[in-house]
């Protein structure tokens, strides 16, 4: 998975300079997002790996099957992935042109889960206070799981904060066996 991210980033980067450059940054999300999910549809995904087909055909193929979202410059962004062999990449991409645009946005996708419903309340000053410390806005999904005990756990990116009592167990497991 890291080799996609790896190969699928400087197209990604490409993308989202363009839709910054353009003022078009969420039109350019939900283009590549739709995008994405089409190539992954299995009929769609066999036509797009033939060789038979040239890589104008393919990218017609697809912007043909996507017309409502797909503007100019997106046919043209996806020709460029068609010649050099990407297309298949297009959820990466995606994803990472995600990632481009909450960091322009200074915002960031934070997920919840705790042993019990959170009120209303609760979520916005979870929420209040995650976006002090992060200093970005904070878009939080709240999930439940009865697993944890009591406590949260916090998820963003590659940081995760784990205030449950399940982890909190599992700490004082691992010390008495250390």
């Amino acid at each position: 998975m890291a080799e996609l991210k790896t190969v699928a980033r400087p197209y990604a980067k490409a993308a989202f300079e363009v839709a910054r450059e353009q003022g078009q940054v969420a039109e350019w999300a939900n283009m590549l997002s739709i995008l994405a999910t089409a190539t992954t549809e299995p009929s769609l995904s066999v036509a797009l790996q033939k060789p038979a087909f040239s890589a104008q055909e393919k990218a017609a193929a697809l912007a043909e099957v996507c017309n409502e979202v797909v503007t100019d410059q997106g046919k043209a962004y996806l020709l460029s992935l068609a010649e050099n062999k990407r297309l298949m990449l297009l959820p990466a991409i995606s994803e990472l042109f995600e990632q481009f645009k909450l960091n322009y946005e200074k915002a960031v996708d934070v997920v919840v889960t705790s042993a019990f419903a959170l009120s209303t309340e609760q979520e916005q000053t979870l929420a209040a206070s995650l976006a002090k410390k992060l200093d970005r806005h904070v878009n939080l999904t709240s999930e439940t799981d009865a697993s944890l005990i009591g406590g949260v756990v916090i998820r963003t990116g590659d940081l995760i904060i784990d205030g449950s009592v399940r982890g909190k167990l599992a700490k004082l497991a691992e010390a008495i066996n250390s």
